[in-house]
């Protein structure tokens, strides 16, 4: 057949799938609790991870643009095989019933528990709410510990000499070794879900970064700083004791989504067969 036929053909077959789903709704959570108690008894907890990676746009016309997102996730049930599923954000207007029909084929109930592994991202974290009565979401430790990585490495280019001869070299070592301190303390908090504390050290280095005229090195800390303060309230509610679901054997990070990003995305559109 030719290449053309073949395009014509699966593009049928995917407007099919497409017609197929239902309307969007704000909401699927149906019933009552007392509707919920009289369910079957539900299997163990689902555990489902959202993740994105970026793909070339076919209207490219250089590398700073012709970039989308595509979100990619993967269900996981306690028995059975696990779904993938695939949306581009930008263009897809029913995300929503496309994850709850996932869902729906392996079983859901609303009796039944269900875990959401995010990277706590506004856009994917709005996605898993009101699909279930019984759902948690959770942040990814994974991107947690990546962000926290990332500052102190920048704190250890503050052990620089700035070529300030009024602040001298042992102060900038001295911040240097402060700063890193006060990270690992931010990790150890985090990692025992204590993010009261943690935003305290948080604000902490704020204060002792915020100078008059910082040196580069020193303004891009804060600047990573001071993201990392808005990210993590705005996932404080979703932010566990992940010490304590490890030692318990449960889920802190989408590292298993890594595989569906490299199914959905990677694999075809990026490493191996160059498709747009």
């Amino acid at each position: 057949m030719h290449a053309a036929a073949i395009r014509r053909q699966v593009q049928g077959v995917a407007q099919r799938i497409e017609d197929e789903l239902g309307e969007e709704q704000t909401s699927y959570i149906e019933g009552c609790p007392s509707v919920w108690g009289e369910l079957p008894r539900p299997d163990l907890p689902l555990v489902v991870g959202l993740d994105g990676g970026y793909v070339h746009s076919s209207e490219q016309r250089s590398r700073k643009d012709g970039w989308f997102e595509v979100i990619a996730g993967k269900s996981m049930p306690a028995e059975g095989p696990a779904k993938c599923f695939g949306y581009v954000q930008t263009y897809d207007t029913k995300p929503k019933r496309r994850l709850f029909e996932v869902l729906n084929a392996q079983g859901m109930q609303m009796n039944q528990q269900i875990t959401f592994v995010t990277d706590g991202r506004e856009d994917i974290r709005e996605l898993p709410l009101y699909l279930n009565p019984n759902s948690e979401h959770l942040l990814d430790w994974f991107h947690v510990t990546m962000r926290l990585t990332v500052m102190a490495n920048m704190a250890k280019s503050l052990r620089a000499p700035p070529p300030d001869p009024d602040f001298p070299s042992s102060q900038s070592m001295a911040l240097a070794a402060s700063v890193g301190e006060e990270l690992v303390r931010l990790k150890w908090f985090l990692w025992h879900g204590n993010v009261f504390r943690a935003l305290q050290i948080v604000d902490d280095l704020v204060v002792d970064l915020d100078v008059e005229d910082p040196a580069p090195e020193q303004a891009k800390l804060l600047k990573a700083v001071t993201e990392f303060d808005t990210y993590i309230r705005a996932n404080a509610s979703s932010t566990p004791n992940y010490g304590e679901r490890h030692r318990a054997g449960e889920t802190i990070s989408s590292s298993f989504v890594e595989s569906a990003v490299n199914q959905v995305v990677s694999k075809r559109m990026v490493k191996k067969q160059q498709m747009r």
